[in-house]
Protein backbone atom coordinates (compact mmCIF):
# COMPACT_ATOMS: atom_id res chain seq x y z
CA UNK A 1 0.00 0.00 0.00
CA UNK A 2 2.79 2.93 0.64
CA UNK A 3 5.54 1.71 -2.29
CA UNK A 4 6.36 3.98 -4.48
CA UNK A 5 4.37 4.57 -7.60
CA UNK A 6 6.11 5.75 -10.44
CA UNK A 7 3.13 7.93 -12.40
CA UNK A 8 4.06 11.80 -11.36
CA UNK A 9 1.79 14.27 -8.97
CA UNK A 10 -0.32 15.42 -11.44
CA UNK A 11 -3.73 14.19 -10.41
CA UNK A 12 -3.14 14.86 -6.71
CA UNK A 13 -1.52 18.34 -7.73
CA UNK A 14 -5.03 19.13 -9.40
CA UNK A 15 -7.07 17.88 -6.38
CA UNK A 16 -5.44 20.07 -3.96
CA UNK A 17 -5.92 23.11 -6.26
CA UNK A 18 -9.12 22.64 -6.60
CA UNK A 19 -9.98 22.20 -2.71
CA UNK A 20 -7.45 25.39 -2.15
CA UNK A 21 -9.80 27.26 -4.59
CA UNK A 22 -13.18 25.93 -2.97
CA UNK A 23 -11.73 27.10 0.37
CA UNK A 24 -10.40 30.49 -0.53
CA UNK A 25 -14.00 31.57 -2.26
CA UNK A 26 -16.00 30.09 0.34
CA UNK A 27 -14.22 32.70 2.72
CA UNK A 28 -16.54 35.95 1.44
CA UNK A 29 -19.80 33.85 2.49
CA UNK A 30 -18.32 35.00 6.29
CA UNK A 31 -19.15 38.41 5.06
CA UNK A 32 -23.05 39.17 5.47
CA UNK A 33 -24.85 41.12 2.59
CA UNK A 34 -27.21 43.66 4.07
CA UNK A 35 -30.90 43.75 4.16
CA UNK A 36 -32.25 46.59 1.96
CA UNK A 37 -34.21 48.00 5.00
CA UNK A 38 -30.66 48.48 6.97
CA UNK A 39 -28.55 51.53 6.99
CA UNK A 40 -25.73 50.52 4.54
CA UNK A 41 -23.16 52.54 5.66
CA UNK A 42 -23.42 51.79 9.47
CA UNK A 43 -23.87 47.88 8.56
CA UNK A 44 -20.70 48.22 6.48
CA UNK A 45 -18.93 49.87 9.55
CA UNK A 46 -20.22 46.79 12.38
CA UNK A 47 -18.69 44.28 9.68
CA UNK A 48 -15.34 45.65 10.12
CA UNK A 49 -14.20 42.11 11.94
CA UNK A 50 -15.77 40.40 9.03
CA UNK A 51 -13.36 41.93 6.60
CA UNK A 52 -10.35 41.93 8.77
CA UNK A 53 -11.02 37.71 9.00
CA UNK A 54 -11.16 37.46 5.25
CA UNK A 55 -8.36 39.43 4.56
CA UNK A 56 -5.92 37.63 7.06
CA UNK A 57 -7.65 34.26 5.98
CA UNK A 58 -7.33 34.90 1.76
CA UNK A 59 -3.65 36.07 2.50
CA UNK A 60 -3.00 32.52 4.30
CA UNK A 61 -4.28 30.94 2.25
CA UNK A 62 -2.50 31.66 -0.79
CA UNK A 63 0.62 31.43 1.23
CA UNK A 64 -0.19 27.76 2.07
CA UNK A 65 -0.95 27.12 -1.33
CA UNK A 66 1.84 28.61 -2.93
CA UNK A 67 4.10 27.01 -0.06
CA UNK A 68 2.67 23.38 -0.79
CA UNK A 69 3.09 24.95 -5.01
CA UNK A 70 6.63 24.94 -4.20
CA UNK A 71 6.99 22.05 -2.22
CA UNK A 72 5.93 19.82 -5.39
CA UNK A 73 8.40 21.29 -7.56
CA UNK A 74 11.11 18.47 -6.02
CA UNK A 75 8.24 15.99 -4.75
CA UNK A 76 7.79 14.09 -7.75
CA UNK A 77 6.52 10.91 -6.65
CA UNK A 78 3.64 9.64 -4.86
CA UNK A 79 2.48 6.64 -2.97
CA UNK A 80 -1.06 5.32 -1.88
CA UNK A 81 0.25 6.45 2.14
CA UNK A 82 1.38 10.11 0.77
CA UNK A 83 -1.84 10.49 -1.48
CA UNK A 84 -4.09 10.03 2.05
CA UNK A 85 -1.76 12.41 3.72
CA UNK A 86 -2.39 14.73 1.76
CA UNK A 87 -5.93 14.55 2.16
CA UNK A 88 -5.52 14.78 5.61
CA UNK A 89 -3.78 18.16 4.76
CA UNK A 90 -6.65 18.95 3.09
CA UNK A 91 -9.03 18.48 5.93
CA UNK A 92 -8.19 21.84 7.52
CA UNK A 93 -7.70 23.66 4.64
CA UNK A 94 -10.88 22.55 3.35
CA UNK A 95 -12.39 23.55 7.28
CA UNK A 96 -11.13 26.90 7.42
CA UNK A 97 -13.44 29.54 6.26
CA UNK A 98 -15.60 27.80 9.39
CA UNK A 99 -13.21 29.20 12.06
CA UNK A 100 -13.21 32.50 9.59
CA UNK A 101 -16.73 32.99 10.25
CA UNK A 102 -16.61 32.00 13.80
CA UNK A 103 -13.94 34.83 14.28
CA UNK A 104 -16.10 37.29 11.65
CA UNK A 105 -18.81 37.16 14.22
CA UNK A 106 -18.02 36.52 17.53
CA UNK A 107 -14.74 39.11 17.65
CA UNK A 108 -16.50 41.75 18.90
CA UNK A 109 -18.56 39.28 21.58
CA UNK A 110 -16.45 39.28 24.78
CA UNK A 111 -17.74 35.30 25.66
CA UNK A 112 -17.68 34.03 22.41
CA UNK A 113 -14.43 36.04 20.99
CA UNK A 114 -11.40 33.89 22.80
CA UNK A 115 -12.90 30.40 21.99
CA UNK A 116 -13.49 31.87 17.77
CA UNK A 117 -9.65 32.73 17.76
CA UNK A 118 -8.84 29.65 19.92
CA UNK A 119 -10.46 27.39 16.86
CA UNK A 120 -9.10 29.48 13.92
CA UNK A 121 -5.34 28.95 15.81
CA UNK A 122 -5.80 25.27 16.23
CA UNK A 123 -6.78 25.05 12.33
CA UNK A 124 -3.91 26.90 11.49
CA UNK A 125 -1.26 24.84 13.92
CA UNK A 126 -3.16 21.49 12.51
CA UNK A 127 -1.79 22.82 8.54
CA UNK A 128 1.44 23.77 9.88
CA UNK A 129 1.50 20.38 11.65
CA UNK A 130 0.91 18.31 8.45
CA UNK A 131 3.11 20.50 6.36
CA UNK A 132 5.63 19.12 7.81
CA UNK A 133 3.94 15.76 7.93
CA UNK A 134 4.03 15.79 4.09
CA UNK A 135 7.48 16.90 3.72
CA UNK A 136 8.88 14.58 6.08
CA UNK A 137 7.22 11.94 4.74
CA UNK A 138 8.23 12.88 0.96
CA UNK A 139 11.75 13.14 2.13
CA UNK A 140 12.19 9.89 3.60
CA UNK A 141 10.30 8.09 0.93
CA UNK A 142 12.58 9.22 -1.84
CA UNK A 143 9.62 10.91 -3.51
CA UNK A 144 11.66 14.03 -4.35
CA UNK A 145 13.85 14.52 -7.58
CA UNK A 146 16.44 12.11 -8.30
CA UNK A 147 19.24 13.47 -6.26
CA UNK A 148 17.37 15.75 -4.80
CA UNK A 149 18.56 16.36 -1.46
CA UNK A 150 16.30 17.09 1.46
CA UNK A 151 17.17 19.88 1.94
CA UNK A 152 16.91 21.41 -1.26
CA UNK A 153 13.73 23.59 0.11
CA UNK A 154 14.21 26.31 2.58
CA UNK A 155 11.89 23.78 5.19
CA UNK A 156 13.05 25.92 8.08
CA UNK A 157 9.60 27.68 7.69
CA UNK A 158 7.94 24.09 7.78
CA UNK A 159 9.36 23.65 11.47
CA UNK A 160 8.95 26.78 12.62
CA UNK A 161 5.62 26.58 11.02
CA UNK A 162 3.96 25.22 13.96
CA UNK A 163 5.75 26.95 17.10
CA UNK A 164 4.83 30.01 15.93
CA UNK A 165 0.84 29.43 15.04
CA UNK A 166 1.02 27.82 18.28
CA UNK A 167 2.53 30.55 20.04
CA UNK A 168 -0.41 32.86 18.22
CA UNK A 169 -2.77 30.45 19.22
CA UNK A 170 -1.77 30.33 23.16
CA UNK A 171 -2.00 34.42 23.08
CA UNK A 172 -5.90 34.61 22.44
CA UNK A 173 -6.32 33.10 26.22
CA UNK A 174 -4.61 36.65 26.94
CA UNK A 175 -5.73 38.86 23.95
CA UNK A 176 -7.47 37.49 21.25
CA UNK A 177 -6.26 40.45 19.02
CA UNK A 178 -2.87 40.41 20.01
CA UNK A 179 -3.44 36.73 18.27
CA UNK A 180 -5.05 38.02 15.37
CA UNK A 181 -2.05 40.49 14.94
CA UNK A 182 0.47 37.60 15.07
CA UNK A 183 -1.66 35.16 12.19
CA UNK A 184 -1.94 38.58 10.00
CA UNK A 185 2.05 39.28 11.00
CA UNK A 186 3.32 35.81 9.80
CA UNK A 187 1.14 35.97 6.89
CA UNK A 188 2.86 38.77 5.86
CA UNK A 189 5.88 37.88 6.69
CA UNK A 190 5.97 35.09 4.51
CA UNK A 191 5.12 36.60 1.48
CA UNK A 192 8.27 38.83 1.66
CA UNK A 193 10.37 37.98 -0.61
CA UNK A 194 12.58 34.90 0.07
CA UNK A 195 11.11 34.24 3.01
CA UNK A 196 7.67 31.55 2.67
CA UNK A 197 9.57 28.03 2.31
CA UNK A 198 10.37 26.89 -1.22
CA UNK A 199 12.80 27.05 -3.67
Amino acid sequence: MGGVEERTTGRLAAFTDGVFAIAITLLVLTIRIPEPQEDLGQVLVRQWPAFVAYTISFLAIGVMWVSHHQMFTVIVRTTTTFLFLNILFLLPIAFFPYPTALVATYLLEPSGRTLAVLVYGATSVAIAVMFNVLWGYASRRGLLIPRARPNGLRTRGFSLGPVVYLAGTLAAIVNPFVALAIFAAVTVYWMLPGRLPGR
